[in-house]
């Protein structure tokens, strides 16, 4: 691993307020999600949605529904990371083309195809796969930011169901959280205590304190 990487990880802290005066071109945006989809992803399913809020009603909604927090509306682009409940729809296609390309396969895409099947026909198991997509390419979606000298604020607090109201989304995506991203005013000034290696590390059948 590169000391690159490191330093970005390490170096991530949780933006306060962004500077609402500079924003993003649309060209940023997509080569940001571009790296969130680089994010593992369970066959491939790619349940990741991104629905990047830009204009300031339309943050002034959605700072609304995440209860008044500033860094939705002072952010240059406010994303709605959703995962797809219904992502299975689509792994037939996703599975022809990575066939087609020679990435996959054509028995292992088919055994692929019918696991997936049988693991997600329980609704519970792909919306609970739809969010853990989801999750991963947020974090990678939020070094992505690091990486290009922006600040990120991952936020779970809002009202879910008044974000899928106002922005008319589709009853397939969950909401999962919001990723605030832009220039930076004001980060933490350093991380946060964080607990002891000892407390969240255990070796096989060891035990947490």
């Amino acid at each position: 691993m590169s000391e690159t990487l490191l330093d970005l990880i390490r170096g991530r802290v949780s933006v306060e307020s962004f500077d609402p005066s500079r924003s993003l071109a649309e060209s940023e945006i997509k080569d940001l999600v571009a790296d969130a989809v680089t994010a593992p992803s369970s066959f491939n399913i790619q349940h990741w949605r991104f629905l990047a809020v830009r204009r300031p009603a339309d943050k002034a909604l959605l700072r609304e529904a995440a209860f008044g927090q500033a860094q939705v509306a002072e952010a240059a682009v406010t994303f709605v990371v959703l995962g797809d409940v219904r992502g299975m729809d689509k792994l037939p296609a996703i599975l022809e083309r990575a066939v087609a390309d020679g990435s996959l396969p054509e028995p292992k895409a088919a055994a692929w195809l019918r696991m997936a099947r049988a693991i997600y026909a329980d609704p519970a198991a792909a919306r609970e796969e739809a969010q853990r997509s989801g999750c991963l390419a947020a974090m990678t979606l939020m070094l992505a930011a690091q990486a290009r000298g922006l600040g990120s604020a991952a936020l779970s607090g809002f009202d879910a169901e008044r974000v899928c109201r106002e922005f008319a989304i589709d009853d397939r995506y969950v909401p999962i959280m919001l990723v605030a991203v832009g220039h930076v005013a004001l980060a933490h000034p350093s991380r946060q205590p964080r607990l002891s290696l000892d407390e969240v590390l255990a070796f096989d059948r060891g035990r947490f304190p």
